[in-house]
C-alpha cells in the first residue's frame, strides 16, 4: 500500500460514524426513500470528496469502505466502489446541500448517475433536471431526450407567438414547440408520402405524444370540419392541457411553402369557430416540414393574425431498446384508436 492508499488512522471512527448516519437514514427513508437516499449519497459523496482533497485517500480506501459498508449492510445495494465513486462525482456536481434538498431530491439516484454520464455541461444538466421534475419523466425517457438533443431543440421553431398571443401565452407556447422533431421510431423511409408518415404517426401515437411533449392529448387524425358546405379534413388535432388550446398539426414531406401558412390560418379560424369553447386560450398550429427556410417562414408568418408555428422534422430507425420495451403493440393501438373514434 502506498501512503495514500493506507487507511487513515481516523478511519475507523469515522465508518462507524458512517454506520450511524447510514441506519438514520434507513430509518427516516421509510417515510421519503427517496430523497433521503439522495441526500444520503451526497452525503457520503461529499465526506469521500473533502478526505480525498485533504487526506489524499486513494482508490484502495474506496474499495475497503465499500467492502466494509456491505459487510455491515448486506441486504443494501448501492455501496459498491463504483457506486461510491459516483457519489463523489454527485457531490462535486453538485455542491450546494440547498439545491439537493429542494430540486436534486425529486428525482431518482438513476436520474442522477444518467446525468452525470451523458451530460457534461452543468447548465445542461440542470435543465434537464428541471425538465424531469416537470413532465415526471423516467429513466429510460430521460435517456431518449438526452440522446435526441432535446435541450437544442427546444423553442427552435420559426413562429409568429410573440405577436399573435399575449406574453405569459406566447412565452409557454413558444417553449412547447421543438425544430427539428425527431421521429425515430415509425420505420419508414425518407420517400415517405405524407399520408404514410401520418399514418405511421397515428399507429405510434403514444410515441408520437411523449416527442410532442407533456400537455398534449390526441383528438384525432384527418378531423373533419363542415365549412361553406363543403368538407375539409386536419391531418392531426390536439388539445393542449396547460395552454388551454387546440392544437392544429399539418404534415408536409417537402420544404415550407409560404402557401401553407394560409392553409393553417384557415383551419384556425375554423377550429376557433367550431370547436373552442370561451374560455379556450386561441388555437395554436404547428406545420411540421421535412426542411423549411427561416427567412422564408418568418415572412410567411409576419403579418398572420393567427399563431402559427414552423418546425422540421428528422427520421431516423433508432430507439433505445429499454425504451422499445415499453411501447404499445399494434393491437393496443388499433384498439385504443377504435375506442376513441367509437
Amino acid at each position: 500500500m502506498g501512503l495514500s492508499d493506507a487507511l487513515p488512522e481516523d478511519y475507523p471512527t469515522f465508518l462507524a460514524a458512517l454506520k450511524v448516519r447510514i441506519r438514520q437514514a434507513q430509518t427516516r427513508a421509510v417515510l421519503s426513500v427517496n430523497r433521503e437516499l439522495i441526500l444520503l449519497y451526497w452525503q457520503i459523496g461529499r465526506e469521500i470528496m473533502e478526505r480525498q482533497e485533504q487526506e489524499g485517500w486513494g482508490s484502495k480506501v474506496i474499495d475497503r469502505l465499500s467492502d466494509d459498508l456491505r459487510k455491515e449492510f448486506p441486504d443494501v445495494r448501492g455501496f459498491s466502489p463504483r457506486n461510491l465513486k459516483y457519489m463523489r462525482s454527485f457531490a462535486e456536481a453538485w455542491p450546494d446541500p440547498e439545491f439537493v434538498q429542494e430540486v436534486l431530491a425529486q428525482i431518482t439516484w438513476y436520474h442522477a448517475i444518467t446525468l452525470l454520464d451523458k451530460v457534461k455541461d452543468q447548465m445542461a444538466r440542470e435543465w434537464y433536471i428541471q425538465r424531469t421534475i416537470a413532465n415526471g419523466w423516467s429513466r429510460n425517457v430521460l435517456v431518449h431526450q438526452i440522446e435526441s438533443g432535446l435541450i437544442r431543440r427546444e423553442g427552435r421553431a420559426v413562429t409568429n407567438f410573440s405577436s399573435a398571443l399575449p406574453a405569459p401565452q406566447s412565452d409557454l407556447a413558444r417553449s412547447v414547440l421543438k425544430d427539428p422533431y425527431i421521429f425515430d421510431f415509425l420505420g419508414i423511409g425518407e420517400d415517405a408520402a405524407e399520408r404514410e408518415l401520418e399514418r405511421a404517426l397515428i399507429e405510434h401515437i403514444r410515441d408520437f405524444l411523449l416527442e410532442l411533449g407533456v400537455g398534449f392529448a390526441f383528438i384525432g387524425n384527418q378531423y373533419r370540419l363542415s365549412i361553406g358546405g363543403r368538407e375539409f379534413s386536419i391531418d392531426l388535432l390536439f388539445y393542449h392541457l396547460k395552454l388551454r388550446s387546440y392544437v392544429v398539426i399539418e404534415l408536409k414531406i417537402g420544404e415550407f411553402i409560404p402557401e401553407y401558412a394560409g392553409k393553417m390560418n384557415f383551419y384556425l379560424s375554423a377550429v376557433d369557430d367550431l370547436l373552442r369553447h370561451p374560455d379556450d386560450s386561441p388555437s395554436i398550429g404547428i406545420i411540421l416540414c421535412k426542411s423549411q427556410n427561416r427567412i422564408i417562414a418568418e415572412y410567411a408568418l409576419r403579418d398572420m393574425e393567427k399563431p402559427i408555428g414552423v418546425a422540421g422534422y428528422e427520421l431516423t430507425t433508432h430507439l433505445p431498446e429499454d425504451l422499445r420495451g415499453r411501447l404499445p403493440t399494434v393491437d393496443e393501438l388499433e384498439e385504443e384508436l377504435g375506442r376513441r373514434e367509437g
